[in-house]
Parts: structure tokens; C-alpha cells; sequence
């Protein structure tokens, strides 16, 4: 959406969305934007937290980058009217918070619901604009480059895009071409992601020969809502950040004995101490206690929490919220450059599909949002300068040898398989016996899913289930590359890190 708005005062634009504009995971993002922006606070004091969480795999040129861009993006966001939680007691005007691994207040948000304030600003001034074309309900299956049109070089021209409305592929050509379809969660049993995060973008990438870095690096938030009927709902860092403590059913606090920063300690650590004191309990959950803050206070700085958990029988002012971990943040994906080019001319990745070197082996707490600000920015920039390239004819999508399929039973089937499978295998904790059984299990999935593309229509659900095996591959195949503990990859075979950090990065062949 801030690509778009950059790009739409000199390019047309073409917003490709599977849902609705607004679905995704940034309308879910609940914490905010990580910037310096109090006199407390310093730019080398973001650049460390930020290298500290990564655990020595950060990009050193790439994290001050952005960290020196904060602000603009902020006082960017402030300009299309994003209306963020005020502090007149602050000099910056604005209520900044705290969240794990973060060593000052730096995190300004919209109460709780950051990203969803910020999309639906983003979004009406893209209904508003008049070289901006939104093509919801399409998904991409997949780019066109030189290489399959049997042309020279190696450039994007597009993509093929389904119209799942009318169930017909349609072809759109493009000078450039920007993923922006964000991570993988859904590769996983339980994950904090909405139901597109599919991994397209990664999948498609690498289709088309681009890198991909360190997918072995899930981030596992530590705080998801445990509750029937509460289906991937985040629990925010900002509630551990003021105050939050995390509990044993019996009200004992754990944390303090997994690290000297307790429940502000990275999501990394937070995350296997949760997994450990369940495992080593038999527990179904741990309990995140606020009670003892005013009520006033809760119900101000975590209304959408306050208000869903009382939905659900829990009234976070007077009781623990019991809690697990879950997927939420891929720290790996494509390799871009500082500008959001990838291998491939013509293609750009911008937020969580992208591998920039700022999250290294762990992602710092919101600055998901403040990357994808600052290299919606480069990317727009870079666009800006390049000159205009004749299109070379697109043939249309081929369905002559294809059918209608027979039984979508093999999606479901294949698709609830492979989320168990790597659960239980590539989650928190890791050896080398689970990632090769996950790696077989992947090896016979692909084979039939392979089978089941070559010979029936593509749907939405055969695109993403293609999609998330590919991306599943690619993670395991990153895990058993990396012989060491780091950040958020955990081998119980290799417990600890190696002296030297070097990124996990994978040729397609």
C-alpha cells in the first residue's frame, strides 16, 4: 500500500489482493512501529537492541539504514493521516511503549491496533487515487520471466494471476513487478497469521530463480489467546512491555529462571521457555497476568485485547490470559538488495516475503512495519529511475491439457498433513531425526501434489497448498544446513552457536 501511493503520482498501478484489500497480516499487527523519536532514546541504541536480537546475523549496513529512516516513515504516516495514541506528557507529543528486547520506550501504535489503523488510512487514500487499480479476490500462481518465454536475460515481465470470481487465469504485464504478500505462517498447525499467509511470494520467487535466505528462522510468538474459539488472536508484546507476568497455572512466575530480563527477554527465548514449562508439565498453556495494573489503564492501551478476551469469558483486568506460542514472523525470505531488488531484473520484494538482512536470526518486536515502510520507500525510488522497457508479447495462461478436478479431498487431506507434520518436526525445538522425517514426508507430498497441478484447473486452494510444500522444503532444507543453535532455529543436536555467524542462503538449481 506505501509502494503504491509513492509509485501512483508517475506509474499506473495494478494492487493485486486475494481477499479483500484489507486482508493480510498487518491489519492484525497489534504492537506498532519501532522508530526514535524521544531525546531518551538514540539511533545506536535501536542498531544494538536490533543486532543483539539478531543474534550476529543482522546486516550492520542494512539496520542503521533503516533505523536512520524511522522517523520520516513516522512523520510520513502522520502526513496521510494516521492518527497514532497521543502523550502530551512526551516530548515527541506521541504515547510510545516498550516490548521485549527493545532497551527504551520507542514503539508508537494506535492503542492496540496499529496496523489496522494504518490500513485502513493507507487504504481509503488508494480507493481515492486515480492510478491505482485494486484487482481483489485475484491470487497469483506465478511470475513471468525471459527465462520460461524462452527469451534472453533473466527479467519479470508480470504474472498470471487467477480471478477466482470467474475462475479464469488472466495475464498482467508489468515493467516491474513487487511481491508484497508477507510470510508462511500457515505452514504451521497454530500460527498468529490470517489464512492467506501462504508463502506465495517466497514459492514464486524462487520459481522464477531468485535466492532465498535463512528460512529456517520461524519466529514463534510467545503469546497467542488459548482458546477454542479464538483462532489465531495475538496477545501483544505491549502488554508484556507494561507490565505483564507470565505464570504457571498455579501463579508461579517462571520467566526470571530462562533469563535475567525475564518477560522482556527476545520472543526467541520467551517462546522455548513457554515450550519447556509446558512440555515439562504437561500443560495445555501458561497464564499472561496484567491484573494488577488500573483497569482504566487496560481497557485504554489494550481495547481490541480487553474486549475479545471478554468475549470469551476472560476479564484480563481481574484474571491471567492463558496463552501458547505460535508461528508469526518469517525472518527469512527472498534476498534483496538495500533498494528491495531481488536476483531478477524487474522484481522487487518488499516486508516479510524479503530477506534485507535487519532481522537476522530474530526479529526485533515492531520492526516488521518500520521495514516495510523504508523499503517501500527504496523501492519506489529505484522504480522511479528506471527507464521504460518494450513488453514482449505474453502468451495467455494454457489450460488445453487440464481438467476440472475430480476430488478436492487431496487439498484438505494433503494440506492438514503437511501443517501436523510440521508442527511436531520444524517448530521450537529441533533434531536432526524430526527434519528428516519432515523432509520425507515433504518429498511425497510434492509428488502428488505435482501430479494433481499437471492434470487439473488451479484453484486458490491448490495454489497455496502447492505454495506452502515448496516453502515447507525450503525451511527444512535451511534448518539441516544450519549446524548450530541460533536466534529462533533451536537443534537439539547442535545446542550451541558456532563462533562465526553466516547467513543459510539456497540457489534454486
Amino acid at each position: 500500500m506505501s509502494l503504491a501511493l509513492k509509485l501512483a503520482a508517475s506509474k499506473r498501478v495494478a494492487l493485486v489482493t486475494k481477499e479483500s484489500l484489507l486482508e493480510g497480516a498487518s491489519v492484525w499487527a497489534q504492537g506498532g512501529i519501532a522508530a526514535v523519536l524521544s531525546k531518551e532514546d538514540s539511533l545506536e541504541s535501536h542498531v544494538q537492541d536490533t543486532l543483539t536480537a539478531g543474534a550476529g546475523l543482522c546486516d550492520p549496513v542494512i539496520t542503521r539504514r533503516v533505523v536512520q529512516h524511522g522517523r520520516a516513515a513516522i512523520e510520513w504516516l502522520i502526513d496521510q493521516g494516521v492518527n497514532f495514541s497521543r502523550d502530551e506528557g512526551n516530548e515527541s507529543g506521541y504515547h510510545l511503549t516498550r516490548e521485549g528486547g527493545h532497551s527504551h520506550r520507542r514503539v508508537i501504535h494506535v492503542a492496540d491496533a496499529t496496523g489496522r489503523a494504518i490500513q485502513l488510512t493507507l487504504g481509503q487514500r488508494i480507493l481515492e487515487h486515480p492510478h491505482i487499480k485494486i484487482f481483489p479476490q485475484h491470487i497469483a500462481i506465478d511470475l513471468i520471466t525471459s527465462t520460461k518465454l524462452g527469451l534472453p536475460g533473466n527479467r519479470c515481465w508480470g504474472a498470471y494471476v487467477l480471478n477466482k470470481e470467474s475462475s479464469r487465469v488472466e495475464t498482467l504485464a508489468a515493467q516491474q513487478t513487487v511481491l508484497a504478500t508477507g510470510g508462511a505462517g500457515k505452514v504451521y498447525l497454530y500460527t498468529s497469521n490470517p489464512d492467506v499467509a501462504t508463502g506465495d511470494g517466497v514459492a514464486m520467487g524462487w520459481r522464477a530463480g531468485c535466492r532465498v535466505a535463512n528460512m529456517e528462522f520461524i519466529q514463534f510468538h510467545p503469546t497467542c489467546l488459548y482458546h477454542p474459539q479464538a483462532k489465531s488472536f495475538l496477545i501483544t508484546e505491549a502488554v508484556r512491555g507494561e507490565g505483564g507476568i507470565l505464570r504457571l497455572r498455579d501463579g508461579t512466575r517462571f520467566m526470571p529462571d530462562h533469563d535475567s530480563r525475564a518477560e522482556l527477554a527476545p520472543r526467541d527465548i520467551v517462546a522455548r521457555a513457554i515450550d519447556f514449562e509446558m512440555k515439562k508439565r504437561g500443560h495445555d498453556c501458561v497464564y499472561l497476568d496484567i491484573a494488577h495494573k488500573p483497569r482504566s489503564f487496560l481497557i485504554e492501551h489494550f481495547p481490541t485485547i480487553y474486549a475479545r478476551c471478554l468475549e470469551l469469558g476472560i476479564d484480563m483486568t481481574r484474571q491471567p490470559i492463558p496463552v501458547v506460542p505460535a508461528a508469526h514472523y518469517s525472518c527469512g525470505g527472498i534476498v534483496t538488495d538495500q533498494w528491495a531488488r531481488s536476483d531478477l531484473a524487474g522484481l522487487y520484494a518488499v516486508g516479510e516475503v524479503a530477506h534485507t538482512g535487519l532481522h537476522g536470526a530474530n526479529r526485533l518486536a515492531s520492526n516488521s512495519l518500520l521495514e516495510c515502510l523504508v523499503f517501500a520507500h527504496a523501492a519506489a525510488q529505484d522504480i522511479d529511475k528506471q527507464a521504460q522497457v518494450a513488453l514482449p508479447p505474453l502468451p495467455d495462461w494454457d489450460e488445453s491439457r487440464v481438467t476440472d478436478a475430480d476430488e478436492e479431498i487431496v487439498i484438505s487431506h494433503n494440506w492438514d498433513e503437511l501443517r501436523r507434520f510440521m508442527w511436531d518436526y520444524v517448530g521450537i525445538v529441533r533434531t536432526n531425526k524430526r527434519l528428516q522425517r519432515a523432509q520425507h514426508r515433504i518429498t511425497l507430498l510434492q509428488d502428488e501434489i505435482t501430479e494433481y497441478y499437471r492434470n487439473f484447473r488451479v484453484s486458490n486452494d491448490l495454489v497455496e497448498l502447492r505454495n506452502l510444500a515448496l516453502v515447507a522444503e525450503l525451511i527444512v532444507k535451511s534448518a539441516m544446513a544450519r549446524h548450530e543453535s541460533r536466534g529462533l532455529h533451536f537443534s537439539r543436536d547442535y545446542p550451541y552457536a558456532l563462533d562465526s555467524a553466516v547467513n543459510t542462503v539456497l540457489i534454486p538449481s
